[in-house]
């Protein structure tokens, strides 16, 4: 799917230790889809598959879900996702944003029931639409800084 010059494209992420879920996004109509989730040794996905991810859909940004406690505070996983978000900058050198990611996972298993094999990737999906929700005026200011930098036609 090519990335227009009007819109940004973003990937999602649901951290977690054995599966991490995927979804991709845009600013047009701030709506994302999920995608395969892929899989984690301890937290590390293959990196390849995300450079892929990455490619394919053009991806301007991603976001990562920070798994906080329901009272906001930090736990083990809170500081792998972190980890994980900034390898993700290092690696491909695109901005990358955390939000806070609580009861996604919930909303997920509501919305698809518990056994789903396409919970994280749902979660991700919810993520990175809360995000652009809560965001539209970044998507809005790099829709305009494209605009601006376009050549007269």
């Amino acid at each position: 799917m090519p990335n227009s010059n009007a819109v940004n494209v973003f990937l999602s992420f649901d951290f977690g230790m054995k599966s991490i879920g995927v979804a991709v996004g845009q600013s047009l109509t701030y709506s994302a889809t999920p995608l395969n989730s892929l899989s984690a040794t301890d937290g590390i996905p293959s990196w390849q598959a995300i450079e892929q991810l990455i490619q394919t859909w053009e991806a301007d940004a991603m976001v990562v879900g920070l798994p906080l406690n329901t009272n906001g505070n930090y736990q083990a996983i809170t500081y792998a996702a972190k980890k994980f978000a900034n390898r993700l900058h290092h690696y491909f050198k695109k901005p990358v944003f955390l939000t806070d990611e609580r009861l996604t996972t919930v909303e997920a298993k509501r919305k698809l029931g518990n056994f789903s094999n396409q919970l994280d990737s749902y979660a991700a999906k919810l993520i990175l639409e809360t995000w652009l929700r809560e965001h539209r005026e970044y998507s809005e200011n790099e829709q305009k800084n494209q605009k601006d930098a376009s050549p007269p036609s």
